[in-house]
């Protein structure tokens, strides 16, 4: 398998296990406390979080961003080149749809059902943007100072802090916005209210792109971020590097 065709399964993967953790929580958690809202984000928002940490950890070796925005700003910032970008951001998406589709089947639901859980309003959209800048922060300034190691706990941390601090409960990804569409429970998203949240994630990806740049203008740890080379591969391109996210 090509490091490309790799990396587009890992993404895939990624995606759809973190969906499935959004959802399948969100899940378990109206049935465990019906009557309290609150216990069900708290819930909702650790499993997560802890999700998150463990495909990182597991998949960072070959690709681990499992977000369309920071892919693109991978792309912005020279690391991907432009058939990898499309590839990733392909697999992300499929594999977000899939994660919503298992986990609905895994709790006795329609594989696909509409999500009627309106979420609009300019308070919401400035969370969203307010998340997904934040998150890119929290990543390329962990990974432009050198630390890529420390990327799974500081994301997983993040995610699950801004469910609480932002006021759209930090979706932060286009990948996973589009597939809680299919999904009527908890972690849904209407149709009707998914373009205005994907549209403020890529605000906040300009955001976050624009303090990346201004705050960790140097690249040099970049080279620590090279893809590890099966032994039936030749030695990955520069046009092959990636941000470990």
């Amino acid at each position: 398998m090509s490091v490309l065709a790799r990396r587009a399964v890992a993404e895939f993967a990624g995606t759809a296990f973190l969906v499935m953790a959004v959802v399948g929580s969100g899940v378990m958690a109206s049935r465990l406390s019906p009557n309290d809202v609150g216990l069900q984000l708290l819930q909702n928002s650790v499993a997560t979080g802890a999700a998150l940490v463990a495909l990182i950890l597991a998949l960072q070796p070959v690709s681990a961003s499992f977000n369309p925005v920071v892919t693109l700003v991978e792309r912005a910032l020279g690391i991907l080149d432009t058939p990898t970008t499309l590839a990733l951001v392909a697999a992300q998406f499929t594999g977000g749809l899939a994660g919503t589709v298992l986990a609905n089947l895994m709790f006795g639901l329609d594989a696909v059902t509409l999500s009627t859980h309106e979420r609009a309003g300019g308070g919401l959209w400035l969370g969203e943007v307010i998340a997904t800048a934040g998150l890119l922060l929290v990543i390329f300034g962990i990974i432009r100072s050198g630390r890529p190691d420390r990327v799974a706990f500081a994301v997983g941390g993040y995610i699950t802090a801004a469910y609480w601090f932002t006021s759209s409960t930090s979706f932060a990804n286009p990948a996973v916005t589009v597939a809680r569409m299919i999904t009527d429970t908890f972690a849904g998203i209407a149709p009707s209210s998914a373009p205005a949240f994907i549209l403020a994630q890529l605000v906040g990806g300009a955001v976050g792109l624009f303090l990346v740049r201004a705050l960790y203008p140097s690249v040099a740890s970049l080279a620590l971020l090279a893809p590890v080379p099966t032994p039936a591969s030749a030695p990955a391109s520069a046009s092959d590097r990636k941000v470990l996210s």
